[in-house]
């Protein structure tokens, strides 16, 4: 086809993700970009009503045209959102001017009535649900990284009512719980899960979150303990109250910047425990978020350079 490495990753991937499900799915393609205000706007509703529609045979999948320049390109995409249904891996109908819930029910139950969709997970038989499932864990799993943990858990919580046993389902529900503040609820959705699910790789890192969120204080405590810490900059237990409250209040610059510190100036303090918390932090967020990559960069060169 005379595509070069990346182009050829990109249909590859288009393949797998959209054109297989569509041979028996309808599948709604939302085109969209993080800055495009008109794209958040609509996302909500494709969300809501294609999963209301998932057991009709309705998936949603997205496509981030930045990231996705060449699929955009092959769609001819001018302008977003663009939202296109697919079946059989064809584009069957341009969804664009469905804005609102009623329009787009109006246009799929049209579609549904004229296409031979496949059903829901009804008698699919044991597993069947699961590529529904996957399907919502990534969307809440974007919605979180967007900053949006209250919708995010919704979300989640809905997936753990179909899937109470699903680790990736549970951890995202934890992680978006911790993340809005709601730590008493994040600890009984721990207590809740089953225990074999503790050794999942997910699960594991949505616990650690919530370990560190316990060191959450309030404004005028996290002021007082900013304030110690410049005042005392050798004294590194105040340097590691402030460290583990700026990161559990969700600032892991601060945080971050403070164990280094903390390094440089006596590695060995308290049997390397700066070193030690900075680690369980890299572990709470993700040892590939671009945070969590920048900091273990700066720690090499603090140990090593």
């Amino acid at each position: 086809m005379g595509l070069n490495l990346e182009e050829q990753k990109a249909v590859d991937a288009f393949r797998t993700n959209i054109v297989e499900p569509s041979m028996t799915k309808l599948v709604v393609l939302d085109f969209w970009a993080e800055w495009c205000g008109p794209c958040k706007a609509l996302t909500p509703v494709l969300e809501k009503v294609c999963g209301e529609y998932a057991d009709r045979g309705v998936v949603l999948a997205k496509v981030n045209v930045d990231e996705e320049q060449f699929i955009a390109a092959q769609f001819q995409v001018r302008s977003i959102p663009t939202v296109y249904a697919m079946f059989q891996g064809q584009p069957v109908a341009d969804l664009t001017s469905a804005r609102t819930e009623s329009q787009l029910k109006q246009m799929l139950d049209q579609l549904l009535a004229q296409l031979p969709v496949e059903g829901g997970d009804a008698e699919a038989g044991v597993g069947g649900g699961e590529p529904d499932v996957a399907q919502f864990v990534e969307m809440g799993e974007g919605i979180l990284a967007d900053g949006d943990a209250e919708r995010a858990a919704g979300i989640f919580s809905q997936v753990v009512e179909m899937a109470p046993d699903h680790p990736g389902a549970n951890a995202g529900l934890i992680r978006a719980l911790v993340a809005s503040g709601r730590t008493e609820d994040a600890r009984a959705q721990a207590a809740a899960i089953a225990s074999g699910l503790g050794e999942d790789p997910a699960v594991r890192t949505a616990l650690t979150a919530l370990e560190l969120a316990g060191d959450r204080v309030d404004d005028n405590e996290l002021q007082a303990l900013r304030a110690a810490a410049a005042e005392r900059p050798t004294d590194m237990d105040a340097q590691m109250a402030y460290a583990e409250a700026a990161f559990a209040g969700g600032d892991r610059e601060a945080a971050g910047e403070t164990l280094l510190g903390m390094i440089r100036t006596d590695r060995e303090w308290n049997e390397g425990a700066a070193r030690a918390r900075l680690v369980k932090m890299f572990e709470a967020v993700g040892l590939e978020d671009p945070w969590a990559v920048a900091t273990r960069r700066k720690l090499s060169t603090v140990l090593f350079g």
